[in-house]
């Protein structure tokens, strides 16, 4: 690149990145699943591919053809928003392209100023971007602490905070494997009248009746507000916000991601639908994920490795340099699982992220637990 460049500043940016091994580049999937968030094995299935199919024979198009506030609206995307409120048990849902454009309308859209998001630490970084666009404040909260959650709330108001606090969580933290303490966290949002907003992108599917998630039990609430992304257990695209009819009208008016965009396909909205019911009318689907999950355990623990309760299993490594190692050996094993650094996790605690799902069986557990044995006493 010449050295008067336009693009200088960010060549240095990403030298600087490979000098702290945390440059990031595309890899194609390759060896036996241990990467993905198709937690069911729904994604390539046949009985999902025969969905597909069928909405294709109903003569569903494949575009929208605009947003859908103009001719981008469609008679399967009506149907799939009442279904999924009927499913997870909200007034009303509002269908996303991605999770990721759901969870920045509804932080940049909802808090008003005055208001005041009160946010886990690890929360997802579509929430901070969301956030950022806003007009609300808002504070991280200790991991998992709902005393911490609610001495910010408390210690807001006596500074004269007058507006209304949100407490925003995962339900299952991407890269932890946690559950958030969720029953804790809405006696706190009812203590002081706070809309609590629970992202149950990947608990949609693997957790609760039917695969309703996390929060099922809090459900019908009128201060709650969920997230189910379609692109994890459910093997398709997209996400649904679901929560009081009120805030889908307010979303559809005032939610700039929502309105300047082309509304997701109607064929992806029908398949959702279909895959809804799947997970629903299957539950040996979770029956069986939950089996492995219990397996992996068995074979990591003894590693060291502690259990998490859920599909997502994290090997903390530490260091950047030998996290990547060990990941290299295990992906030439043929085993396809990725490093994780800062920034998104934490300084110091890069890992290995470990993915429990229906592409595997007890077989692949436990070639990839010996191998990673091997891998960390080499590296």
């Amino acid at each position: 690149m010449p050295p008067n460049s336009p693009f200088n500043t960010h060549r240095k940016d990403l030298a600087a990145l490979a000098t702290q091994s945390r440059r990031r580049a595309l890899a194609p999937r390759a060896g036996r699943d241990f990467a993905s968030n198709d937690y069911l094995g729904l994604a390539d299935s046949d009985v999902l591919r025969a969905a597909l199919t069928a909405g294709i024979e109903r003569g569903l198009p494949a575009g929208s053809g605009g947003s859908r506030l103009l001719r981008g609206n469609h008679a399967e995307h009506e149907a799939l928003e009442v279904h999924a409120a009927r499913h997870y048990g909200s007034e009303a849902a509002l269908f996303f392209s991605t999770g990721f454009a759901a969870n920045a309308a509804l932080f940049a859209t909802l808090p008003q100023r005055g208001d005041l998001v009160v946010h886990d630490e690890l929360i997802h970084a579509s929430a901070h971007d969301g956030m950022r666009l806003g007009r609300a404040g808002h504070v991280a909260a200790a991991h998992n602490d709902a005393q911490a959650f609610e001495d910010i709330i408390v210690r807001w108001r006596a500074g004269g905070g007058a507006g209304t606090p949100w407490i925003a969580v995962e339900s299952l933290y991407s890269m932890d494997g946690d559950r958030a303490p969720l029953a804790q966290l809405a006696e706190v949002a009812d203590r002081h009248d706070a809309i609590f907003i629970v992202d149950e992108a990947h608990a949609t599917g693997v957790f609760g009746p039917g695969g309703a998630g996390l929060s099922h039990g809090l459900t019908r609430r009128d201060n709650l507000v969920t997230l189910h992304t379609c692109g994890k257990a459910l093997g398709a695209e997209g996400a649904l916000l679901c929560a009081p009819a009120i805030v889908r009208d307010f979303l559809v008016n005032r939610a700039r991601p929502f309105i300047f965009s082309t509304a997701p396909s109607p064929l992806m909205a029908w398949l959702v639908r279909q895959a809804i019911e799947i997970v629903a009318n299957e539950p040996e689907r979770q029956a069986r994920l939950h089996a492995l999950v219990r397996h992996a355990a068995e074979r990591l623990v003894p590693l060291g490795i502690p259990a998490s309760g859920t599909q997502i299993l994290p090997v903390i490594i530490g260091d950047n340099d030998r996290a990547m190692r060990i990941a290299r050996r295990l992906q030439a094993a043929g085993f396809d699982i990725r490093g994780i650094r800062p920034p998104t996790v934490a300084e110091g605690t890069a890992r290995l992220r470990i993915a429990i799902t229906l592409n595997i069986d007890e077989s692949d557990i436990d070639d990839m637990a010996d191998a990673l044995a091997d891998a960390m006493a080499a590296a």
